[in-house]
């Protein structure tokens, strides 16, 4: 009788630990993915009319979903300086680290990037595939870069043209490289070659010089690249330049598409590959840099990405 009802007892807690551990797969299986979201310069993780309010409406919407919004450093006035003055590669190895030891994160997030956030978590999808990025929702991001001051596109001014210029004179020194971000993804179509080489971050993540193939393969490994284009952004310049798209080399009045640049022709990411796989989603919404309403956001992106 002793030797049955420890039988008994052995095998009754095994069935329990079986039935515990299958019920807890089944609910890590329902749990919503993560989220992570990147603000764009001048902006904070958490201000309330921003990415707070942006962390508010996807808990709002998806019950239950770890919403994690990137700040870098201590608090919210580091943060908006960072986004101007702290080099970009390092606050993406930062981020990384960070990423990499949440452990809620440990089974895949989701991304979205406001502004030049949008590049950025591009660059941890292609740097840091640990944890794993499944859906990258670019909101105005700036993958080919910039060239151009923001409102300067609809003025044709004298001004803008000369301001450009002077930014542009020491845009590529490794001082300006190394302490100012937007330096870091001025893209000067008459100086492709200059670009090319003294570019610190965004003609490395855009594979200009070699092909790193860890970067094309990680980029692959997304579900979907959502590229969101703002049609009446003045901020941006050019505009296009949020679906990949930029000037034609040498000149900068003629545009060309993704599709029609040497990135996409030479294979150099791998974004022709996911582009014919449906992968690649454009969007483009009314509205200037980052101007859309709440419903615009549930209905195409809350449902349509993070869900």
């Amino acid at each position: 009788m002793y030797i049955f009802n420890n039988i008994t007892i052995v095998l009754l807690l095994s069935f329990l630990i079986n039935t515990y551990q299958y019920l807890r797969v089944d609910a890590l299986d329902n749990e919503p993915l993560p989220v992570v979201l990147w603000h764009g310069m001048g902006d904070s993780c958490c201000f309330s009319f921003s990415l707070g309010k942006i962390k508010n409406i996807i808990e709002n919407e998806i019950p239950g979903v770890y919403v994690k919004s990137i700040k870098i450093g201590n608090d919210v006035v580091e943060d908006v300086m960072n986004s101007y003055f702290k080099n970009v590669n390092e606050q993406i190895n930062e981020v990384c680290r960070d990423l990499s030891n949440d452990d809620k994160l440990k089974n895949g997030y989701n991304a979205i990037g406001f502004s030049q956030g949008g590049q950025f978590l591009r660059a941890i999808a292609q740097r840091c595939p640990t944890p794993q990025m499944k859906n990258l929702i670019s909101l105005g991001g700036q993958h080919q870069g910039v060239y151009g001051l923001p409102n300067c596109g609809s003025i044709h001014h004298p001004l803008c043209d000369y301001l450009r210029k002077m930014l542009n004179y020491g845009a590529y020194t490794k001082f300006v490289q190394s302490r100012l971000v937007q330096a870091e993804y001025w893209h000067d179509p008459l100086q492709e070659d200059e670009y090319k080489k003294n570019s610190a971050f965004l003609a490395d993540i855009n594979n200009e010089l070699i092909v790193n193939k860890t970067y094309k393969e990680n980029l692959q490994r997304l579900n979907r690249l959502v590229l969101v284009l703002f049609e009446n952004d003045t901020m941006v310049q050019p505009r296009e330049s949020e679906w990949f798209g930029f000037y034609k080399p040498g000149q900068s009045v003629e545009l060309q598409t993704l599709q029609q640049s040497q990135l996409y022709k030479e294979d150099r990411l791998g974004l022709n590959k996911m582009d014919n796989n449906g992968k690649i989603h454009f969007l483009s919404v009314m509205g200037n840099h980052l101007q859309f309403t709440n419903h615009w956001f549930n209905e195409t992106i809350i449902q349509n990405y993070l869900l």
